[in-house]
């Protein structure tokens, strides 16, 4: 692991409209992340982690503050533009996999490239050794109503890593996991991190947490921990 900052927020605000009154939701959150690191953002239910993952995403604007990603501030950017960095810095993992219903194991992880403008035969090719690494090169002609939960989230990993992002963020990723299922995922997620991708999780398991080098913990809006669990 270098020590450049792939990620730094400072000062990052963030609210909504609710009616009448403004629902600030991020409150000068300030922290970056090297690249390399393997990061868990906890916090309960609207503390503000699922709003910080879709700045940090390129999905959702900030109201001030900065945001640099790769030591490019990250503000303002056209809709091309934010396409652009999520393809070049980005991938996600979702809890409810987001895979496509109509296409076949194969196409869902190929999806990237096709964003990309690789050829089908490329795509296609590559998708099959990206699935061969999650063990599932055998289901790759099955349509995600024929796979388990374990299957579905290997698939989305499989697509997240197929553009070779230089961040996956994950936003409980193994929400909808039992937890022998949770732990082979995180295992997955252990060896990508070894490979040096940069990796931030958001959860509320504990023990998924636990598995991760540094915990940052929200508590409306604010920072409340950021430590290094001690396993």
């Amino acid at each position: 692991m270098n020590n450049k900052a792939i990620i730094s927020v400072k000062n990052i605000n963030k609210s909504y409209d609710a009616g009448i009154n403004k629902l600030h939701v991020l409150k000068g959150i300030e922290f970056s992340v090297r690249q390399g690191e393997m990061v868990s953002i906890m916090g309960a239910s609207g503390s503000g982690k699922s709003t910080l993952l879709n700045i940090l995403g390129i999905l959702d604007n900030y109201d001030s503050g900065e945001y640099h990603l790769n030591e490019v501030l990250m503000q303002n950017l056209s809709e091309k533009k934010a396409a652009y960095y999520r393809n070049q810095f980005i991938g996600f993992v979702f809890q409810s996999f987001n895979l496509i219903s109509f296409k076949n194991a194969m196409e869902n992880v190929a999806l990237p490239l096709y964003y990309q403008k690789v050829g089908r035969r490329q795509r296609n090719k590559l998708a099959l050794e990206y699935l061969d690494r999650m063990g599932l090169k055998d289901w790759a002609n099955h349509m995600p109503n024929e796979l388990s939960g374990g299957q579905k989230q290997r698939i989305a990993i499989a697509r997240a890593m197929i553009s070779k992002p230089k961040v996956i963020l994950a936003d409980e990723p193994t929400g909808a996991l039992d937890s022998k299922t949770s732990q082979e995922v995180m295992d997955i997620f252990d060896d990508i991190n070894n490979q040096g991708v940069t990796l931030i999780i958001v959860t509320h398991e504990h023990d998924i947490a636990m598995r991760t080098r540094r915990i940052v913990r929200l508590r409306d809006g604010v920072i409340e921990q950021d430590y290094i669990p001690q396993n």
